[in-house]
C-alpha cells in the first residue's frame, strides 16, 4: 500500500498542510497534492482535513498515494497486453500476480517496468503516468496516462467520482438482497497495518453491488467503485460477511470451510481472489468522448464458474 505517515515536530508546526506535503513527497506538485486532501487521501490525526489547514507539534498525518510519483521505472521486458493504445494514453488488461508499480518488497518486475519497456520505442521520453492501481491477485483493465496533461485530466476525474469502474467478484453465501450499497470509512487496521478496514472516521468509501448469478453457497456480483481505496472491494464485502472466494487476506478461512474437497482444491488453486476489473470507461482526455472497454473473465475463473453451473 501506498500510504506514508509523518510526525509534525515542532520546526514544522504552523505550515499549511498542502505546503507541508508538497515539500516532504518528491515528485508530487502542491495542486495534485491539494486534490488528494480534497478526496479524503489525506487524514490529520485519523480525520480528513483541509489543504490549508495550519499543522500543530505532534500531529500525524497518514497520505495515501494513489498512484506514485510521476518518475522514470527501469524498463524490463514484461510482456503486457494492450487493449488501446494512442498518443495520450493505454489502456492494459493486467494479469493476476502482476504487482503495478515498484513499492517496498518489490522494487521490480511490475507493471510500470514493462511499460517502461513498452515506452522505450515512442518518441519523447514517455514514462507511465499511473492514474489508478489495481491489487496485485486482482486482474482487469488499468488506463495509464502518456502526458503529464492527460495524468492530470484523468486524476480529476478519478477524484470527481466521473470514471466508470466495474468489477466481477465471486463471494461466499447467498446474499440477502439483489442490490445494494456499502457506505463504511476505511482505513488501516488498527491492529495489524499491513491490512485495511472499516474504521470510524476513516476515508469515505461507497461501494455499489448488483446480482449477476446465484449459486447455491456463493454469488456472482457486479460492484461498482464510487471511489478507490486501498483493498475497498475486498474489505467492503467482507464486512458485509461477503467475502470474495479467494482472497486469504480478509477472507477469514471462508475458503476451508467449503464442504467439497474438489471445489475447495480448485479454489486453492486459483492462487488468487476471484475479482477481476471487468468494465472500465471515461471521458478521453484529448478528444472529450466517453470511451468505454471490457475484459473477459480470465480462463481460471470462467473454469470455475462452469465448476459451479454443474
Amino acid at each position: 500500500m501506498n500510504i506514508l505517515s509523518f510526525k509534525i515536530s515542532s520546526e514544522c508546526a504552523g505550515s499549511r498542510l498542502d505546503a507541508y506535503l508538497a515539500s516532504q513527497i518528491e515528485g508530487w506538485s502542491r495542486a495534485r497534492l491539494q486534490r488528494l486532501i480534497e478526496n479524503e487521501d489525506v487524514l490529520v490525526n485519523g480525520k480528513a482535513s483541509k489543504p490549508s489547514y495550519k499543522l500543530r507539534e505532534h500531529d500525524e498525518v497518514e497520505v495515501e498515494l494513489i498512484a506514485p510519483a510521476t518518475e522514470a521505472f527501469a524498463p524490463e521486458n514484461i510482456p503486457i497486453e494492450i487493449v488501446y493504445e494512442d498518443e495520450t494514453l493505454v489502456v492494459v488488461n493486467k494479469p493476476a500476480g502482476l504487482v503495478v508499480h515498484p513499492a517496498a518488497g518489490v522494487p521490480s518486475g511490475t507493471l510500470a517496468n514493462a511499460l517502461a519497456y513498452h515506452f522505450q520505442s515512442l518518441p519523447g521520453g514517455v514514462r507511465p503516468g499511473l492514474v489508478h492501481r489495481l491489487d496485485r491477485d486482482t486482474s482487469g483493465l488499468l488506463v495509464v496516462a502518456k502526458t503529464e496533461s492527460a495524468l492530470e485530466n484523468l486524476s480529476d476525474q478519478f477524484r470527481d467520482r466521473t470514471v466508470y469502474k466495474s468489477y466481477v467478484a465471486l463471494v461466499h453465501g447467498r446474499l440477502a438482497s439483489n442490490s445494494g450499497k456499502i457506505d463504511q470509512p476505511l482505513a488501516r487496521d488498527p491492529t495489524n497495518r499491513t491490512r485495511m478496514a472499516v474504521v470510524r472516521n476513516g476515508r469515505n468509501a461507497l461501494t455499489l453491488y448488483r446480482l449477476r448469478r446465484g449459486f447455491d453457497r456463493f454469488t456472482l456480483l457486479d460492484v461498482e467503485l464510487k471511489t478507490g481505496r486501498t483493498h475497498q472491494i475486498r474489505v467492503h464485502l467482507a464486512w458485509l460477511k461477503h467475502p470474495v472466494v479467494g482472497d486469504e487476506t480478509y477472507g477469514a478461512g471462508r475458503d476451508n470451510t467449503i464442504q467439497d474437497a474438489r471445489l475447495r482444491a480448485r479454489v486453492r488453486s486459483l492462487n488468487r481472489q476471484f475479482l477481476h476489473a471487468e468494465k472500465l470507461a471515461f471521458t478521453h482526455p484529448e478528444t472529450g468522448e466517453w470511451v468505454k472497454f471490457e475484459s473477459p473473465l480470465p480462463e481460471k475463473l470462467s473454469e470455475l464458474l462452469a465448476v459451479l453451473e454443474t
